[in-house]
């Protein structure tokens, strides 16, 4: 007997309901909530198949149908493919997007610089919070396992387990099967006590291994990535006499040139109130948390790709700078960056 698509989808049905609910599953559930558009009828008809096959079991007469050990080992592994597939497709499109946003974002700071006459600076997109998109662990020898995190901005972390006591691979199917249900789409505020401790229950064992794992989930979630930072317009800083002195200068370009000082200015906290979309900011001198621009002004803004997705653009330029003009042309830039994100979704 072959399981067709159909039977596929029945069996995917009835586990993913059986794992809400805790209940066996009859077929007037399945046609009522699966998006089969199949009649009762054909659905205990293919039940009766799939029992046949050994993939759920009626566990008392005139009872719904529960997953069996067979049934539950083929939805991980289609789960864990097209879960694969999913996270490569998403890594292509990411890559070609990541390429038009890149240039993008170098001809956003190139055209700031030569409409203000300042040097500008462009961060990256970053996630205000990464989640967890798909967990894989793989047993690699009796004493080590081999841990996979996805997270939601396609971030991969990979990081070998040893392990205080050995799991075979039906422990490690179950535990991938129960960390992906519970974790999937969670932050880390979200990976409460509560839910850890439903992945304990779950398991009844191997606390120091589940342990390891969530402090990797914990770790990707919580460090910061390495952002690009395109800039432009740094020698425009030599027009301006009060910063073109040897030392000033040297610090200023210095900084653009090798960007480590630069990050500062993403983390800046805003000073004073601001309700603008674009969170349009003034640093004057040592308002300002980059070392190298505490003689200069710094104008910043916050481009949005997506939600929680975003970026900062810059201007620095002497204190005396024009900042109505300033304002006004990265007001600007930020709505065209807004139609064209938009456009773009």
């Amino acid at each position: 007997m072959e399981l067709d698509e159909r039977k596929l989808k029945i069996l995917q049905a009835i586990i993913r309901t059986y794992l809400e609910t805790g209940e066996p599953v009859g077929s007037r559930t399945i046609s009522k909530y699966s998006d089969l558009n199949l009649s009762s009828a054909t659905i205990r008809n293919e039940m009766s198949d799939l029992e046949e096959m050994g993939y759920i079991l009626q566990p008392h007469t005139s009872a719904g149908r529960i997953p069996s050990d067979k049934g539950y080992r083929l939805y991980v592994d289609t789960m864990l493919d097209d879960k694969a597939q999913e996270v490569h497709d998403m890594k292509v499109e990411l890559e070609e997007k990541a390429g038009k946003i890149d240039d993008l974002l170098k001809s956003v700071a190139k055209l700031l610089a030569v409409n203000t006459n300042y040097a500008t600076m462009v961060s990256g997109p970053r996630y205000a919070s990464k989640k967890v998109k798909f967990i894989q662990l793989t047993l690699v020898d009796d004493s080590d396992l081999l841990a996979v995190i996805v997270l939601d901005n396609n971030v991969v972390k990979n990081k070998m387990i040893h392990m205080k006591e050995s799991m075979d691979q039906e422990t490690v199917l179950r535990l991938n099967f129960i960390m992906n249900t519970t974790l999937n789409g969670l932050d880390v505020m979200e990976m409460n006590l509560a839910v850890i401790q439903k992945i304990k229950e779950q398991m009844g064992a191997h606390n120091s291994v589940i342990d390891s794992v969530l402090e990797i989930i914990g770790n990707a979630l919580t460090e910061d990535e390495d952002l690009e930072i395109y800039t432009s317009g740094a020698t425009n800083i030599l027009k301006y006499p009060e910063l073109a002195d040897k030392s000033n200068a040297a610090q200023i370009l210095s900084a653009f040139e090798e960007k480590k000082d630069l990050n500062q200015w993403i983390e800046q906290e805003p000073v004073g109130q601001n309700d603008d979309n674009h969170a349009i900011q003034v640093y004057i001198g040592g308002e300002t948390q980059v070392e190298s621009m505490k003689d200069c002004s710094l104008v910043t803004a916050t481009y949005r790709i997506d939600d929680g997705v975003y970026g900062k653009v810059g201007i620095v330029g002497p204190k005396r700078m024009d900042y109505d003009k300033v304002v006004a042309t990265l007001q600007s830039m930020m709505e065209q960056l807004d139609d064209i994100f938009k456009d773009n979704k």
